[in-house]
């Protein structure tokens, strides 16, 4: 199989612009990248994938990566007659461009690709019903009484009640009760999910590109409004825009670039893509999955990795997906978390960008947000959040929800070249 490598990798910073447009976000994520490239202008993409899930709703449907780049052609900022291909999947939505993208090299349809991807979350003339309805796009929508039934199922298992609050996403409740489920299972406690929140807004703090950018204690996060038990909001990913993207080349293009692009170039060891399906309760995810194809595909164990970026929408996440990515055994996340072994100096970091929770969580750019901070780690270009001499580097990105599940999961493993 051929390599493919990362040139360029961009992230705006995450927060609520409601003086930004989506072809604002586009233009700022699009020059960033090529910039960061060390290309003078685009004119060698030949491949475009743009991530969004929101734009409908504020009016645009269907060509919407055609739509956002009309300037950049017009103005001679990015290629004419470039095709672009316009992805939709809820959170792992530019994890999904990145892959297509990642596809294009290795196919070698062509030398250089770039995935796009872009938020906007925040309306201030939105309505709560209509914030919410946003992001319903991520649920089985034909036949919603099955993913009910799964978590009522759940919820009398454990000996709680399932019931969707007026005030929240249905997406709350439903990583509510998996985290309740772990914890009813396995012993993980409200604590151990606080210390892992703490940990990430720890990290955002020395973030630049953060939406919130304040450290907190476990005690402080156990004492934020409860918005569905066990999570109280500094554990939940908040409301924001943004835009990311990524540059991908061939071997063959990157040997002929200067050796100053060269030096800061980073390999793609693997790219997995799984898809969500009702599952029995205790089966391990589509991100074990995922994982183990990644691991596989670059010739790698998780024992190898130095530095990780897992899809923390709420905090419990980062406790199971260390499961899932096997940082530790199925069971032990909670503690492996308190252990402190994810945190800084230990033996792998977890969410030095911040994670979701303090980083933001634009859903249309998110998958590439995390590649981007795991490309500036292998640089050793994060300053004071930097992990010591990473030399592999892993992406977990889940979206949607089907059942106890997501919808979909991108697994990406990068290593400094």
């Amino acid at each position: 199989m051929s390599t493919a490598y990362l040139i360029g990798a961009y992230s705006s910073e995450f927060g609520k612009w409601p003086q930004k447009s989506f072809r604002d976000l586009t233009r700022e994520a699009y020059l960033g990248v090529v910039s960061d490239a060390g290309m003078e202008n685009g004119e060698e993409i030949q491949f475009a994938w743009f991530g969004n899930c929101g734009m409908a709703g504020w009016g645009q449907s269907s060509i919407r990566g055609q739509v956002c780049f009309i300037p950049l052609v017009e103005e001679g900022l990015f290629p004419k007659l470039v095709p672009i291909i316009n992805v939709e999947g809820a959170c792992a939505t530019s994890s999904m461009a990145f892959h297509g993208a990642w596809k294009d090299i290795l196919s070698g349809q062509c030398e250089v690709s770039l995935a796009l991807g872009v938020e906007k979350l925040f309306n201030p003339q939105a309505t709560p019903e209509q914030i919410k309805g946003s992001f319903a796009g991520g649920m089985d929508n034909f036949t919603p009484e099955t993913t009910l039934d799964v978590y009522h199922r759940a919820a009398e298992k454990i000996g709680w009640k399932f019931e969707p609050g007026p005030d929240r996403t249905l997406f709350m409740d439903t990583y509510a009760l998996q985290a309740g489920y772990h914890m009813w299972r396995y012993g993980t406690t409200q604590k151990q999910i606080a210390m892992a929140a703490a940990k990430s807004h720890n990290f955002g703090a020395k973030n630049p590109k953060a939406q919130y950018h304040f450290e907190m204690t476990p005690e402080q996060v156990l004492e934020d409004r409860l918005v569905s038990y066990p999570l109280t909001r500094s554990m939940c990913a908040p409301i924001g825009d943004g835009a990311s993207a990524a540059i991908l080349c061939s071997g063959d293009y990157l040997r002929g670039l200067p050796s100053s692009v060269q030096n800061r170039a980073v390999k793609i060891c693997a790219s997995v893509l799984t898809g969500g399906r009702y599952r029995d309760f205790d089966e391990p995810g589509l991100s074990w999955e995922a994982a183990g194809r990644a691991y596989s595909q670059a010739g790698i164990t998780a024992g190898d990795i130095d530095v990780a970026e897992v899809h923390d929408a709420t905090s419990f996440s980062e406790i199971y997906q260390s499961e899932m990515l096997r940082f530790c055994p199925v069971g032990e996340g909670g503690r492996f978390i308190e252990s402190g072994e994810a945190g800084p100096g230990g033996r792998l970091t977890l969410n030095t960008s911040g994670g979701l929770v303090s980083k933001g969580h634009p859903v249309g750019a998110t998958g590439l947000s995390m590649i981007y901070e795991l490309v500036t780690q292998l640089r050793g270009e994060a300053g004071d959040r930097q992990v010591k001499d990473p030399e592999f580097a892993i992406q977990e990105n889940g979206g949607g929800v089907i059942g106890f599940e997501e919808a979909a999961c991108s697994v990406v493993i990068l290593q400094k070249h």
